[in-house]
C-alpha cells in the first residue's frame, strides 16, 4: 500500500537517513526500532507528509488512507468525549445528515409520481448502500465500544474532554483513529498511558485489525506479541527482519558477528591496500598498480559499526538498615470532597525487601496509594505507619518539576550521589540517554522527557531503603529499562511501582497488588502470573464484538475457509482431543495412506534444508577470507546469504507442521 523509496534525510550537517527504502503492504504489522535519535519518529512523520525529505518519495495506492498517532501533545476542548470520538467520521457524518435532508423531503412532498420525486428516492437510495458499507448504523454501538475498552466508563461519556488529563486525551485520539479505520496506522509510543487492561484490549484489537500497522515503542511485550516484522534504523539506513521483536533480537545477534568479520576483514584488507599505496606511491614503475589499487579502494563500500554503549552494571547504593516491617496500612480509606471514595478501609503489610507492583485501570487510585504512603497526599481515614528508619524516595513524572533549572545535568547528579556511585556519574547518566555533552545542558533547557529521566536517575544514586517509583519507564528506551530493572533486581531495600509495563515488572516483582473498586487483593508472582491468574483477560475479550471485522468480506473469507477445512485434518484433531476409541481396520488402513504424503513433504524438506545449508556453508568459507572483499560481487553474495538463512527458517516451520502431522497420524495408528 506504501512504499518508502529512497529518502534521505540530513539535520545541519548531521546524517538522518540515506536511500532508506521498504514497503508497507497488506496486513503488515512492523515495528519500528532503533536508538535514541535514530529518527523512529520522524520518519512517521515523513510517510504521513508532515516533514518533507531531501531526497526520495513516498508513494501510495489510490485508496490507501493514513492514521497518525503522535508520541504527545494531542489535546482536544469544547466537546463531550463521545461526541469528539464521533467527529473523526465526518464522512459517514456528512452521508447521514444527506440522509435526513433527503427523508425531510420525501415526508413533506405530496405527488409521488413526479420526476423529482423519483430522484430522491434513487438518491435516497444510493446513499443508504453507502452509509451501509461504511457501518454507519453501527458508528455510535462502535464509539461506545471503542471508549469502553480504552478504559473510559459509561458515565464519562457526556463530560468534556477539557476535563481529562493528558493520559486520558490520547485514548480520545486512540479511539478516533480506530474509528475511521484507516488503511495504516502510524503509531508513536501507544501504550505510554493506558493501564494494563486497556494496553491488553488495545493489544487484542489490533491483532484483528484490517489494516497495516507501523508503530514505534519500547514495550517489548507489546512487539512481541503484535509484530510480523521489525524495521531497524541504524546508521542512517534500514534493515528488515521478518518476524517478531525477539526473532530480530536473535538474528541482530548474528548479523552483528557477520558485520563484525565483515568490518575486521574489510579493515585489514585496506590497511593492506594503503600500505602497499605509501610505499610505493612515488615509484615510476609501480605507478599504474598503485592508481589501479586506489581506483579500486574508491569503490568499496565500507562497512560500518554501529557505536554502541557499554552496558553498565549500575547498582544502588546500599539500603540503609530499617526494620523488618517496611510499613503498615490500617483501616485506611480516602474521599475527595468527603463525598467520593477512591480507596475505603484499606488493610496491608509490607516487609522489608519485597518487590511489589500496584496494578489496576487508570483511576483506580495507585497513584493516590503510593502519594499517600509517601506522604505527598493526605489521609482521610486509617494510618500508614513506617518502619523502623525507614527512608523513603519517591519518583512520580512532576518530580522533574523540583529540578533546580541552573544546575547542569551532571552537576544535578553530582549534588545527590555518594560512595561509589559518584565515581559512575557518567555511565549513569548514560544509561538514562544523557552522553557526551548532554550531561553540561542546563536543567531548564531539557524536554519533559529528559528532565524525568534525569529525575529518575536523581533519585537512583540517593541513598534509601524504600523506594517508590510511579511509572518510571515511560520515558526510558529498551537499554534504559534493562539498566534500570537490572539495578531494582539486585537493590536490597522494598520497592513499590506504578507500572504497566509488563516486561519490566516481570523482571522484578514478586508480588502484585490490584486496586480495583476501592479495595486491594494480593496475588503472589509476576506480572503475567497475575494476568494468567486475576481473570483481567476475561474482560478485554473481543470475541463478543470485533467492529472493524464485522460484515467484512475478510471476516467472511476467514469463515469460508475454516469450513473447508480437510475431513483428515478435522478427525485428526478431533480424535487426539477426545478419549482414544477402538478405530476400525478401513480407518487404520485410510490414515496409514495418509502418511505417505506427510513422510514424502518431510523428505523433500529435509533435502530442500540439506541444499540450503550447503550453499550456506560455501558462502561462510568465501566470507572467512579477507580477499572477498575485493570482489564487486560481494554485496549481491551478502545478499544471497541473509536470503538464505531465511529460507531456512521457513523450512523448519514447515518441516515442525509436517512432524506434527506424522505424529499425530501415528499416535491415532497406534
Amino acid at each position: 500500500m506504501i512504499t518508502v523509496n529512497n529518502i534521505t534525510l540530513f539535520f545541519g550537517t548531521r546524517k538522518l537517513f540515506e536511500n532508506v527504502s521498504f514497503n508497507i503492504a497488506g496486513k503488515d504489522r512492523i515495528g519500528l526500532v532503533g536508538s535514541n535519535g535514530a529518527g523512529k519518529s520522524t520518519l512517521l512523520k515523513i510517510i504521513n507528509k508532515q516533514i518533507e525529505p531531501e531526497e526520495g518519495i513516498i508513494t501510495s495506492s489510490k485508496h490507501t488512507t493514513i492514521g497518525y498517532l503522535p508520541q504527545e501533545g494531542v489535546v482536544f476542548k469544547g466537546k463531550t468525549i463521545f461526541d469528539e470520538v464521533l467527529s473523526a467520521a465526518g464522512d459517514i457524518k456528512k452521508i447521514e445528515a444527506e440522509i435526513k435532508e433527503i427523508e425531510d423531503e420525501l415526508n413533506s412532498t405530496t405527488d409521488y409520481t413526479s420526476d423529482d420525486y423519483m430522484d430522491l428516492i434513487q438518491n435516497l437510495s444510493e446513499l443508504q448502500d453507502i452509509f451501509n458499507n461504511l457501518d454507519g448504523f453501527k458508528l455510535q454501538a462502535k464509539v461506545e465500544k471503542l471508549l469502553k475498552g480504552l478504559g473510559f466508563s459509561k458515565d464519562d461519556f457526556h463530560r468534556l474532554t477539557d476535563e481529562f488529563s493528558g493520559g486520558w486525551q490520547m485514548r480520545i485520539a486512540i479511539a478516533k483513529l480506530l474509528l475511521i479505520n484507516p488503511s495504516i496506522l502510524l503509531l508513536d509510543e501507544p501504550t505510554n498511558h493506558l493501564d494494563i487492561e486497556s494496553l491488553l484490549w488495545f493489544e487484542d484489537y489490533l491483532k484483528n485489525y484490517n489494516g497495516a500497522i507501523l508503530l514505534i515503542s519500547h514495550d517489548k511485550n507489546f512487539l512481541d506479541n503484535l509484530t510480523n516484522k521489525i524495521v531497524e534504523i541504524s546508521l542512517g539506513r534500514v534493515t528488515l527482519y521478518t518476524g517478531n521483536y525477539q526473532y530480530y533480537l536473535n538474528q541482530k545477534e548474528e548479523r552483528k558477528i557477520l558485520i563484525e568479520n565483515q568490518f575486521n576483514n574489510q579493515q585489514k584488507y585496506l590497511k593492506q591496500q594503503e600500505k602497499f599505496i605509501e610505499r610505493f606511491r612515488y615509484k615510476a614503475s609501480k605507478a599504474k598498480a598503485v592508481q589501479s589499487r586506489i581506483k579500486q579502494l574508491e569503490k568499496i563500500d565500507i562497512v560500518e559499526i554501529e557505536d554502541e554503549e557499554n552496558s553498565v552494571d549500575f547498582k544502588f547504593p546500599p539500603a540503609t538498615h530499617s526494620g523488618k516491617v517496611s510499613l503498615e496500612i490500617e483501616n485506611l480509606s480516602k474521599t475527595y470532597d468527603g463525598k467520593r471514595f477512591v480507596l475505603e478501609d484499606l488493610e496491608l503489610i509490607i516487609t522489608r525487601g519485597e518487590k511489589i507492583a500496584f496494578v489496576g485501570v487508570n483511576g483506580a487510585g495507585k497513584s493516590t496509594l503510593v502519594k499517600m504512603i509517601s506522604g505527598l497526599e493526605p489521609i482521610t481515614k486509617g494510618s500508614i505507619k513506617l518502619g523502623y528508619q525507614v527512608q523513603i524516595k519517591f519518583y512520580s513524572q512532576n518530580q522533574a518539576d523540583e529540578l533546580d533549572g541552573n544546575k547542569t545535568v551532571l552537576e544535578t547528579l553530582e549534588a545527590s550521589s555518594t560512595g561509589e556511585t559518584s565515581k559512575n556519574l557518567r555511565s549513569i547518566l548514560g544509561s538514562f540517554l544523557f552522553r557526551g555533552d548532554d550531561v553540561f545542558k542546563l536543567v531548564k533547557v531539557l524536554s519533559g522527557g529528559e528532565k524525568s529521566r534525569l529525575a529518575l536517575a536523581k533519585m537512583l544514586v540517593e541513598p534509601s531503603n524504600l523506594l517508590i517509583l510511579d511509572e518510571p519507564t515511560n520515558h526510558l528506551d529498551m537499554k534504559s529499562k534493562e539498566v534500570l530493572m537490572n539495578a531494582l533486581k539486585s537493590y536490597e531495600g522494598t520497592v513499590l511501582v506504578v507500572s504497566h509495563d509488563r516486561q519490566f515488572l516481570d523482571g522484578i516483582v514478586d508480588k502484585v497488588i490490584e486496586v480495583k473498586n476501592k479495595r486491594i487483593k494480593i496475588y503472589y508472582g509476576n506480572c503475567s502470573e497475575y494476568i494468567t491468574n486475576s481473570g483481567v483477560l476475561n474482560n478485554v475479550s473481543l470475541s463478543s464484538y470485533n467492529p472493524d471485522n464485522l460484515n467484512s468480506l475478510e471476516l467472511k473469507k476467514d469463515q469460508n475457509k475454516n469450513k473447508q477445512e480437510t475431513k483428515n485434518e478435522k478427525r485428526l484433531g478431533k480424535a487426539v482431543n477426545e478419549a482414544p476409541k477402538q478405530m476400525s481396520y478401513n480407518e487404520k488402513k485410510n490414515l496409514k495412506k495418509e502418511l505417505i504424503p506427510v513422510r514424502k513433504n518431510i523428505s523433500d524438506i529435509e533435502k530442500e534444508l540439506k541444499n540450503y545449508e550447503t550453499k550456506m556453508k560455501k558462502i561462510e568459507e568465501l566470507l572467512a577470507s579477507p580477499d572477498f572483499y575485493k570482489s564487486d560481487e560481494s554485496k549481491k553474495v551478502l545478499n544471497e546469504y541473509d536470503q538464505l538463512k531465511k529460507d531456512v527458517e521457513v523450512c523448519y516451520k514447515k518441516w515442525d507442521i509436517e512432524n506434527e502431522k506424522l505424529l499425530k497420524i501415528e499416535t491415532l495408528i497406534n
